[in-house]
């Protein structure tokens, strides 16, 4: 139960349900445990009237009708507060299912780039869909079943206890042995549960990671091999799901069983007692309803434990991500109106998962107007300087100063709707063309054409206007529909779209030709932003006013394009052999 400890925050803000939820279990039972005693009432004036020597016909009539209207009353009153009990407790529940996932949600976009680096998107969606939903049965149906257990055994015994004390502990005598089996078995469902889960996140890791690598699984030809993989995959989620499903298959018949003893045990000794004058018939007859009253309750036991111990297993792997603190800190409070200069101050930086440092010892300084670019073989840390700059991830040491201040002292919110940020693996979402380029845009502020001319900036507005609906075209999942070069170009289109003070592209020019190329730098050329081109491509860097030269994560050159060739130094042997290449 330790893991569900984390829900307390949940069930103290929605007591009033839990608490209404009570009220109308005691209710509802109240009106249920009532009932046998109205058959004992039957019962024993029906004895009374056969050796009555008044045999009235109408007396067994109105005794009829008495015990008709009166037991359907207390049932309709019964069923009413179970259904209050079920709009209380179930629709808390729900809200609760509701806070949690927005919950999830919401710690997935605070947790660092690095967070996903280590976990696959299927066990994420699996725990903020399968592993919610098994939460959710605890906060609903388990607690109130385990109120109306409880309820209800407190009020059959007490009734039980006020008829016959000896009777009532000869028909409890099976309890405890019920009590230990469940004890025993729950530890089992607990390993069982967590195993079953853990299976299901690979499955859903397994089928979609598939999907999105369908074009790659199909030009190669692995179908057969996946369809194995899965099959294998599936036949363990089986094998575990089995497993479980035996071990909660013996709860019932267990229960039906020593029930079933107690019923046995009434008749008899209630039979001697009621020889001897000690109890009369409608007792035993009230005993036998009560310990029938109480099967269901007893027999959901072990359905309930299953139910918690599934939900605990899943609230423990919702809570191991709950709980890190690996993601960006947000703790500035300076307002950012302009970007003006930007600083590097002997930054270094390694990820989280790595012993290594990436980027050591980094210094320049970027300032209004200017551009920069950043050249290296693949490998060398550019676009981790890019990541750690838009703040995807935490230095280690040195500063990025902004306009004189730490970056860690400004808006984490301010500085990113002041950046457009183009990253090195594109991603489009499955939506039209118009949405995608407008997608870091205010909705209610931006215009149509503001989309217009960020598409023809990235050299695509002649593209999109041949497409059969033009910028309402959909583009499927990722973008499928469309080229490389497509693809790169409204992103493109995206970061500038939002007219931002500070532009980065992370070699977002590789599957654009030559062309093209050009005349996308021509028309950024134009724009008055600080400027970040990162590329391995000499070409796509030469216009800019700086280029800084990494090699293993240090600045090993840096100065315009003319002084670098100049030194005939790293720069220059690329640049000599990529323009070999080119011709």
């Amino acid at each position: 139960m330790k893991p569900l400890f984390y829900l307390n925050k949940y069930l103290w803000k929605y007591k009033w349900h839990l608490l209404f939820g009570l009220f109308f279990i005691t209710a509802s039972n109240y009106f249920g445990v009532y009932m046998p005693k109205i058959i004992d009432n039957a019962v024993d004036e029906l004895i009374d009237y056969k050796t009555s020597t008044n045999k009235s016909n109408e007396i067994l009539w109105d005794l009829g009708l008495k015990l008709v209207f009166t037991y359907m009353l207390f049932s309709l009153l019964k069923g009413l507060f179970l259904f209050f009990t079920r709009q209380s407790i179930i629709v808390m529940s729900r809200k609760i299912e509701f806070d949690l996932k927005n919950e999830i949600f919401s710690k997935y976009q605070e947790l660092s780039i690095s967070f996903y680096k280590k976990n696959k998107t299927g066990d994420l969606m699996n725990r903020i869909s399968e592993d919610v939903t098994k939460v959710r049965m605890y906060l609903g149906p388990a607690i109130m079943y385990s109120i109306n257990v409880s309820v209800l055994f407190i009020m059959v015994i007490s009734f039980m206890i006020y008829k016959n004390l000896t009777l009532t502990l000869y028909v409890l005598f099976p309890l405890p042995i019920l009590s230990l089996i469940i004890y025993k078995v729950s530890s089992i469902i607990n390993k069982k549960s967590e195993i079953t889960q853990q299976k299901q996140s690979k499955i859903t890791s397994f089928v979609q990671e598939a999907f999105s690598g369908i074009r790659v699984l199909k030009a190669y030809n692995k179908r057969k091999y996946f369809l194995d993989v899965y099959k294998e995959e599936t036949n363990n989620y089986k094998q575990a799901s089995l497993d479980l499903a035996l071990v909660n298959s013996l709860f019932l018949p267990t229960i039906i069983f020593l029930i079933g003893l107690s019923t046995v045990i009434t008749i008899y000794l209630g039979g001697i007692k009621t020889i001897h004058k000690e109890l009369d018939y409608g007792d035993i007859v009230q005993f036998i309803f009560y310990i029938n009253m109480l099967t269901w309750p007893f027999a959901s036991i072990g359905w309930v434990s299953s139910l918690v111990q599934r939900a605990a297993a899943s609230q423990k792997r919702i809570n191991e991500f709950i709980k890190i603190e690996e993601k960006v800190i947000n703790n500035g409070d300076k307002n950012l109106k302009e970007i003006i200069e930007i600083e590097f101050k002997n930054v270094s930086f390694k990820y989280p998962s790595s012993s290594d440092f990436v980027l050591k010892n980094i210094n320049f300084k970027l300032t209004s107007g200017m551009t920069i670019g950043i050249f290296g073989k693949t490998g060398c840390g550019k676009s981790s300087l890019a990541q750690i700059l838009c703040r995807l991830y935490e230095i280690n040491s040195g500063e990025i100063l902004i306009n004189g201040s730490s970056v860690n002292d400004i808006k984490l919110s301010d500085f990113r709707k002041k950046i457009g940020y183009v990253p090195q693996d594109v991603f489009l979402f499955s939506d039209t063309i118009k949405n995608n380029i407008a997608f870091g845009l205010n909705k209610t502020d931006y215009e149509f054409k503001d989309v217009q001319s960020a598409a023809k900036k990235a050299g695509l507005s002649s593209e999109i206007e041949n497409f059969s609906n033009s910028y309402e075209t959909k583009i499927g999942e990722r973008g499928v529909t469309l080229s490389g070069g497509q693809k790169q170009r409204i992103s493109i289109a995206r970061a500038l779209a939002r007219n931002p003070q500070l532009l980065i592209f992370d070699d977002c020019l590789s599957a654009v030709d030559s062309e093209t190329s050009k005349k996308i730098q021509k028309s950024l050329n134009l724009n008055k932003s600080l400027a970040i081109h990162i590329s391995h491509k000499i070409s796509n860097i030469s216009h800019c006013d700086h280029i800084i030269v990494l090699e293993d994560g240090q600045i090993s050159e840096e100065g315009n394009h003319k002084k670098l060739v100049e030194k005939k130094g790293f720069y220059y042997e690329i640049f000599k052999k990529q323009q070999i290449e080119e011709n």
